[in-house]
């Protein structure tokens, strides 16, 4: 690949929510390489792109391609590109009576295309999940069972998962949601170490509007329609937040 490649193509994208155009005529590309932050008020329509983008919901209108290749009617990819997206959502809910270690967790992220493996890649599937482990520090937490970590474990963990295989794509929903300041801070470096690593392209719904002035290349302002994109300190200036937000932004710069 090469300095300026398109990992992915969004063109006129509209989506409904029942009868309401939650996301209306939305058009962007995303470099390889590059970190794109989307920014909003609440119900601004950003977590319903990330999942139109997804295919987890329909579009009623638009163009979306993903490392070249369209997506279908149906929210449907080829597996060899399914496969080099990672995806990060701001919850992850799951039964915690479910008795699954971390070690099995990531490992579901080598088996995601429902292999069966013989033996050979059984035992290269347990060294890829160590690797991936150690890439997030995360080596001691491979015995516990999920049910028993904390927030910021189980970060890690997902991001394990993310990394146990080679990825070009990593969309994030508002993904350190609920943790603390430091937790996050954390969860932030490992991401942009990763991301210097892996050379992924991000994608990231964000409201730390310090942090993507200083980590993002380019900044989407959306409240249904893409009101301004481009470099943050265009994108972010105060004429543009205050267009964005209103009375919400106002209170946001009071309070922190």
């Amino acid at each position: 690949m090469t300095l300026g490649t398109e990992v992915l193509v969004v063109e006129g994208l509209t989506v409904y929510r029942d009868t309401y155009p939650a996301v209306q005529d939305v058009s962007f590309a995303l470099e390889e390489g590059t970190d794109t932050a989307i920014v909003g008020p609440n119900g601004a329509g950003k977590s319903t792109l990330i999942q139109a983008i997804l295919g987890i919901l329909p579009r009623q209108a638009g163009y979306v391609s993903v490392l070249g290749h369209p997506l279908g009617r149906r929210g449907t990819l080829p597996p060899q590109v399914r496969q080099q997206i990672a995806y990060l959502p701001q919850n992850f809910l799951f039964d915690r009576r479910i008795p699954i270690t971390v070690n099995e967790l990531v490992a579901l992220g080598w088996d995601e295309l429902g292999l069966k493996l013989p033996w050979t890649n059984r035992q290269r599937r347990r060294l890829e999940v160590h690797r991936a482990l150690d890439l997030v520090d995360a080596l001691h937490l491979g015995p516990q069972p999920i049910s028993r970590l904390s927030g910021g474990e189980m970060k890690r963990a997902l991001l394990a998962y993310c990394v146990v295989r080679p990825r070009r794509l990593l969309i994030l929903d508002e993904a350190p949601a609920g943790l603390d300041i430091h937790s996050e801070s954390e969860f932030y470096r490992l991401i942009y170490q990763l991301k210097r690593e892996q050379g992924w392209a991000i994608l990231q719904i964000s409201h730390n509007l310090d942090m993507v002035r200083k980590n993002c290349d380019r900044v989407l302002c959306l409240n249904r329609v893409l009101r301004c994109q481009g470099a943050p300190d265009y994108a972010l200036s105060a004429d543009n937040l205050v267009a964005l937000y209103g009375s919400e932004f106002v209170r946001y710069r009071h309070h922190h």
